[in-house]
Protein backbone atom coordinates (compact mmCIF):
# COMPACT_ATOMS: atom_id res chain seq x y z
CA UNK A 1 0.00 0.00 0.00
CA UNK A 2 1.72 3.25 -1.57
CA UNK A 3 1.76 6.60 1.47
CA UNK A 4 0.69 9.74 0.78
CA UNK A 5 2.97 12.44 0.64
CA UNK A 6 2.69 16.59 1.75
CA UNK A 7 3.81 18.97 -0.56
CA UNK A 8 2.19 22.38 -1.86
CA UNK A 9 1.84 24.21 -4.39
CA UNK A 10 2.28 28.07 -4.63
CA UNK A 11 1.63 30.68 -7.17
CA UNK A 12 2.76 34.28 -6.85
CA UNK A 13 1.11 37.71 -8.65
CA UNK A 14 2.75 40.65 -7.58
CA UNK A 15 -0.55 41.59 -5.13
CA UNK A 16 -1.27 38.38 -4.03
CA UNK A 17 0.93 34.62 -3.00
CA UNK A 18 -1.52 31.64 -2.78
CA UNK A 19 -0.27 28.65 -1.50
CA UNK A 20 -2.49 25.03 -0.97
CA UNK A 21 -1.06 22.31 0.83
CA UNK A 22 -2.11 19.06 -0.26
CA UNK A 23 -2.13 15.42 0.52
CA UNK A 24 -0.99 13.13 -2.20
CA UNK A 25 -0.57 9.49 -3.28
CA UNK A 26 3.02 8.77 -3.52
CA UNK A 27 4.07 8.65 -7.14
CA UNK A 28 2.20 11.56 -7.67
CA UNK A 29 3.75 14.32 -10.05
CA UNK A 30 3.99 17.92 -10.55
CA UNK A 31 0.98 18.61 -12.96
CA UNK A 32 -1.11 16.28 -10.78
CA UNK A 33 -0.54 18.31 -7.93
CA UNK A 34 -1.05 21.37 -9.89
CA UNK A 35 -4.46 20.28 -11.06
CA UNK A 36 -5.58 18.77 -7.53
CA UNK A 37 -4.88 22.39 -5.84
CA UNK A 38 -7.31 23.99 -7.75
CA UNK A 39 -5.44 26.78 -8.66
CA UNK A 40 -6.32 26.66 -12.21
CA UNK A 41 -9.87 27.35 -11.22
CA UNK A 42 -9.02 30.14 -8.80
CA UNK A 43 -6.33 32.39 -11.59
CA UNK A 44 -7.82 31.72 -15.07
CA UNK A 45 -4.83 32.57 -16.75
CA UNK A 46 -3.05 29.38 -15.49
CA UNK A 47 -3.13 27.13 -18.51
CA UNK A 48 -2.28 23.66 -17.35
CA UNK A 49 -1.22 22.52 -20.70
CA UNK A 50 1.68 25.14 -20.77
CA UNK A 51 2.24 26.64 -17.80
CA UNK A 52 6.06 25.75 -16.47
CA UNK A 53 6.29 24.22 -13.03
CA UNK A 54 9.01 24.36 -10.43
CA UNK A 55 10.15 22.86 -7.51
CA UNK A 56 12.62 24.80 -5.03
CA UNK A 57 13.42 27.29 -7.70
CA UNK A 58 14.41 24.90 -10.59
CA UNK A 59 12.25 24.65 -13.50
CA UNK A 60 10.82 20.68 -13.47
CA UNK A 61 8.93 18.68 -16.10
CA UNK A 62 4.97 18.61 -15.47
CA UNK A 63 5.44 14.38 -15.34
CA UNK A 64 8.17 15.40 -12.24
CA UNK A 65 7.45 12.96 -9.51
CA UNK A 66 6.94 14.52 -6.40
CA UNK A 67 9.00 13.82 -2.64
CA UNK A 68 7.27 14.31 0.37
CA UNK A 69 7.19 18.17 1.35
CA UNK A 70 8.07 19.26 -2.11
CA UNK A 71 6.43 23.03 -3.24
CA UNK A 72 5.57 22.97 -6.78
CA UNK A 73 6.08 26.51 -8.15
CA UNK A 74 3.99 27.70 -10.32
CA UNK A 75 6.56 29.60 -12.80
CA UNK A 76 5.31 33.15 -14.88
CA UNK A 77 6.93 34.98 -17.67
CA UNK A 78 9.76 37.11 -16.64
CA UNK A 79 8.70 40.97 -17.58
CA UNK A 80 12.04 42.05 -17.59
CA UNK A 81 15.20 40.37 -19.02
CA UNK A 82 17.78 40.43 -15.70
CA UNK A 83 20.88 41.10 -18.04
CA UNK A 84 19.39 44.35 -18.78
CA UNK A 85 18.18 44.93 -15.41
CA UNK A 86 21.63 45.04 -14.18
CA UNK A 87 23.02 47.05 -17.35
CA UNK A 88 20.54 49.50 -16.10
CA UNK A 89 21.23 49.34 -12.43
CA UNK A 90 25.06 49.40 -13.24
CA UNK A 91 25.21 52.78 -14.71
CA UNK A 92 23.53 54.31 -12.15
CA UNK A 93 26.04 52.79 -9.60
CA UNK A 94 23.01 50.31 -8.02
CA UNK A 95 22.85 46.48 -7.25
CA UNK A 96 19.90 44.02 -7.74
CA UNK A 97 20.10 43.84 -3.80
CA UNK A 98 23.17 41.86 -3.38
CA UNK A 99 26.26 43.39 -0.93
CA UNK A 100 29.70 43.27 -2.30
Amino acid sequence: MAEDIRVEVCYALPEVQAMVALTLPSGSTAQYALLQSGLTARYKEIDPAQVQLGIRGKRVEPSQVLAEGDRVEILRPLTADPKETRRRLAAKGKTMGRKS
